[in-house]
């Protein structure tokens, strides 16, 4: 098959390449999709220079979302047939004509939605899904701030916590644009700040009448974290997704979190075991897949894909990425 790789394994975007590779053989119990789309994601760019290892067991290949075809089943795979539409969530490998995935790790792929589509859900939407419900433990009428909101990840929690109840929800970004595009989405934020220029701690008081946010979405690290303590209520829940602003806070006062009872977990999905994957995507293809529609669609949550290349143009798309311009997915599609 045909597959992205990088040239010496690891560097820069110009070392990505389009060569050959072994095309996988299922096991007993996984299935082989033939790719139409893969989405882009920050950890592609971390794996490529050399500062995310994928976990032991998955292929080398960048790549953890994607939409395709059934091509092949293992033996003991008894809920998906060749031909099947999916979606789904894997170690690596995406970034390939096939991927090899774990038959619980699929989700049929909703017929009102375009492969570019489809593939724009897993890693962001399940990430979304487990920290709001399964880390936080997110409650209707609870108040919720989320950084980095103009993101796959911050778009999706955005919607998911408004549809889930959330009394209001505070989103971060870099520009006026993207703070226009998180308030004017449906079910968008209901308060915005750009930390470039403001001090999201103001408008987290303002939001919740000085009381604070009881949940806060983290992505980006170590830059925001004096003005997360600051902006928890008592028995506040920082669930720290990403570090891309830094991993180490120079200078941290523990008194804050300790009058507040300030509850802090991290959350790194593509590191949890195969049977905790298959049990949050079966919920989440329960309980959400089906209200998602496309950008213009009429559902109460919507993708949102801010540009799709061919995987041909891989380069520019990691570029694209990189300049952290994008509000939404990129997606790749394979032509």
């Amino acid at each position: 098959m045909h597959a992205v790789l990088i040239e010496n394994t690891v560097g820069d975007a110009s070392k990505l390449y389009i060569g050959d590779a072994p095309t996988p053989i299922p096991g007993v119990d996984e299935v082989l999709v033939k790719v139409k789309a893969f989405g882009l994601n920050r950890l592609d760019i971390w794996q490529r220079e050399g500062n995310y290892p994928p976990p032991t067991g998955s292929s080398t290949i960048l790549g953890v979302e994607f939409s395709g075809i059934i091509a092949a089943v293992g033996a003991d795979v008894t809920q998906w047939k060749i031909g099947n539409e999916v979606l789904g969530l894997t170690g690596g490998g995406a970034y390939a004509e096939y991927v090899l995935v774990f038959g619980g790790h699929l989700m049929h792929k909703p017929a009102h939605l375009s492969w570019a589509q489809a593939a724009s859900i897993p890693e962001n939407f399940l990430t979304a899904f487990q920290t709001l419900f399964l880390c936080s433990n997110l409650q209707p009428g609870e108040d919720v701030l989320i950084h980095a909101a103009a993101s796959g990840v911050g778009l999706a929690a955005i919607q998911l916590a408004r549809f889930h109840g959330a009394r209001t929800v505070t989103g971060t970004a870099s520009s006026t644009e993207k703070l226009e595009m998180i308030l004017s989405m449906n079910n968008g934020a209901t308060h915005a700040a750009n930390y470039r220029t403001a001090d999201f701690v103001d408008t987290v008081k303002q939001a919740t009448d000085g009381k604070g946010v009881d949940v806060i979405i983290d992505l980006v690290g170590q830059s925001h974290w004096t003005q997360n303590i600051t902006s928890l209520a008592v028995d506040g829940r920082m669930i720290v997704v990403g570090v891309v602003s830094g991993t180490i806070v120079p200078s941290v006062d523990l008194l804050p979190i300790l009058g507040k009872r300030i509850h802090i977990q991290g959350s790194n999905l593509r590191a949890q075991k195969a049977t905790y994957q298959t049990d949050l995507i079966s919920r989440f293809e329960k309980e959400i897949l089906s209200l998602i529609t496309s950008d213009d669609g009429s559902g109460p949550i919507k993708t949102s894909i801010h540009s799709i290349y061919p995987w041909t143009e891989i380069q520019a798309a990691h570029l694209e990425m990189e300049a952290n311009k994008n509000s939404g997915k990129i997606i790749a599609e394979i032509v």
